[in-house]
């Protein structure tokens, strides 16, 4: 889609916004050419001595209500016409986010965070100017310019109005070669400023990485080097619409010189009155305004096109997992994976090959398995961030890809190993899912993640603000939070990817110990390095190299890995290491 054809879409929407503003225009256009003449007229009554007194009264007075009311016009359509352009940036701004919301990891492989904030903040801006003021300029421009050109031909001279416009080709071609040097400067300034947005983006996100390794110089070099390249690029691309200004006032000098040369013959041969030469004159002024309206309108097209190319590549980007499941409800049952193979874009090896697995309903699985043996994937292939290349998955039944994206992640909580949470108080955080919870249900959960008292020792206690990302909480009280906000969610299956790494080995137990009781028919899977925690789950599956390697409770493993199983040697070295940590 064209921006020329996103506009024509919302103007045909907001038809009687931009029609109000239009006929408001059409009445300031009409008030406008008929002043000039009207002075004209004026002019020559007082050199013929034929208006004074009450008469020349009114019609001051007359040419003074025609100002007003061109006054309160210009104010009407404004307020009519941005109203409705504003409206754009609105539905660009809803649609670019409902887009990124159900884009995949694939796509934000490849994107930029601080580059995508920029397109919802100046290029979506270029584009509402696109529609809003560049709009008006160009109807108002273009209305004014054919009004006052006829009227200088019909009602003053034909040849007056012929001479002044030689010019008018000359500047046409200025502003299309203009044109096409603002557009690639404007698609670079926007370019620019995604970047320094994405570098400022990273620096405030890894700010405390970087005063421990002493890089806050090194950052605030790069920093004035993306804000000077910005700066660079936003001023070529304004000294390039700065040429719009001189391309037209070279045409109105030489109109004017040429107008003026040719009347001054009319007037001295009695062809022309001085008062018909003064309304010509007036004409010639008033397009100034048609003429700068040209440059801007292109100025601003131009600034629109650029962003709207940026804007649309986001927009029409496939999703990297189509969402064209019929079945909007989970009926939970029984995870069953056949054979299943998954190769991420880009690499060669797979990080998952022929694995078939079994999950009961409301059982508990452990997954283990060395660094890189699958198992996070496994995760993100369940909630559908990935799709395998062949076999399939399916959870009570219905195959994942027939379910809805929606009922689907409604019906899986997951904690990440690096959780996520928002600046707003820990209550919210944990009641994200469901923000109607009870004070009394959020802190039901919060006990069940061994998380409770830790809340309690702080400020404001559930009502404490956690600042961006969580910052003021540590690593573990993160990891719990989260915990506590999924089993709010209350979904019949939970997903924790290593999502207790950062808190101790006996708080690790007294969650899952919790977990294991009070799960009430909800399948959970988790992921963990620590062996012993996952002693009690029902099953324990190890992955290596994304196979199943080994699959049993914990004692059946160790039973039939004695000698050579992985989950065997990596208990006695982590038994190892515990005794020798307690001694």
């Amino acid at each position: 889609m064209t921006l020329a054809h996103l506009i024509r879409t919302f103007v045909r929407r907001h038809a009687a916004a931009y029609a109000a503003a239009g006929v408001m225009l059409l009445a300031i256009a009409l008030l406008t050419v008929w002043m000039p003449r009207q002075i004209g007229h004026l002019v020559d009554a007082l050199v013929a001595r034929e208006l004074a007194g009450p008469a020349l009264w009114r019609e001051l007075a007359l040419l003074i209500g025609a100002g007003v009311l061109i006054y309160l016009l210009r104010v009407g359509w404004r307020i009519r016409l941005y109203a409705a352009a504003y409206q754009m940036g609105v539905e660009l701004r809803r649609r670019l986010y409902a887009r990124l919301a159900e884009q995949g990891p694939r796509f934000y492989q490849t994107r930029r965070t601080g580059d995508l904030m920029a397109l919802a903040t100046n290029d979506v801006d270029a584009v509402e100017m696109a529609a809003g003021e560049a709009m008006l300029a160009g109807f108002d421009g273009t209305l004014t310019l054919l009004l006052v050109v006829a009227t200088m031909a019909l009602g003053v001279d034909w040849r007056l109005a012929a001479i002044a416009l030689l010019p008018f080709p000359l500047m046409a071609w200025s502003f299309a070669w203009i044109s096409h040097h603002v557009h690639d400067r404007s698609r670079d300034a926007l370019e620019r400023f995604g970047d320094l947005n994405d570098h400022v983006q990273e620096t405030l996100t890894g700010v405390r990485t970087l005063r421990t390794l002493g890089l806050e110089a090194r950052s605030s070099r790069r920093f004035a080097e993306l804000a000077g390249a910005a700066a660079r690029a936003s001023y070529e691309s304004q000294r390039w619409e700065a040429r719009y200004e001189p391309a037209v006032g070279m045409t109105l000098v030489t109109a004017i010189v040429l107008s003026l040369g040719l009347g001054g013959w009319l007037v001295w041969y009695g062809e022309l009155t001085i008062g018909q030469l003064t309304s010509f004159g007036l004409y010639l002024t008033q397009l100034i305004w048609p003429m700068f309206a040209a440059g801007w309108v292109l100025a601003l097209w131009e600034r629109g096109r650029a962003a709207w190319t940026r804007l649309s590549a986001v927009l029409d980007e496939p999703l990297a997992i189509d969402d064209d499941g019929t079945v909007a409800t989970v009926h939970p049952g029984e995870i069953v994976l056949r054979d299943v193979h998954f190769c991420y874009p880009g690499n060669t090896s797979a990080a998952l090959s022929g694995l078939s697995l079994h999950i009961e309903p409301g059982s508990t699985l452990g997954l283990v398995g060395p660094t890189g043996s699958g198992k996070s994937t496994l995760i993100k292939l369940l909630l559908r961030q990935w799709m395998p290349q062949s076999g399939g998955i399916s959870w009570g039944g219905v195959a994942l890809a027939d379910h809805t994206l929606e009922a689907l992640r409604a019906g899986i909580a997951w904690v990440p190993q690096e959780p996520i949470l928002f600046s707003a108080s820990v209550a919210e955080n944990i009641a994200l899912a469901r923000p109607s919870a009870t004070r009394a249900e959020i802190e039901a959960v919060a006990e069940l993640a061994a998380v409770h008292e830790d809340i309690a020792r702080l400020p404001q206690g559930y009502d404490t603000p956690v600042g961006e990302r969580g910052v003021t909480l540590s690593g573990g009280q993160r990891q719990r939070v989260a915990i506590a906000r999924a089993l709010l969610a209350d979904a019949p299956l939970l997903l924790l990817d290593d999502a207790l790494s950062a808190v101790d080995t006996e708080t690790e137990h007294r969650i899952l110990a919790h977990l294991h009781d009070q799960r009430q028919g909800r399948t959970v899977i988790v992921v963990s390095h620590r062996l012993s925690a996952l002693a009690d789950a029902d099953q324990i599956a190890v992955l290596r190299h994304g196979h199943l390697a080994e699959r049993g409770t914990h004692e059946e493993l160790l039973a039939k890995g004695v000698a050579h199983g992985w989950y065997a040697q990596q208990w006695r070295i982590q038994q190892l290491e515990a005794s020798i940590e307690q001694d």
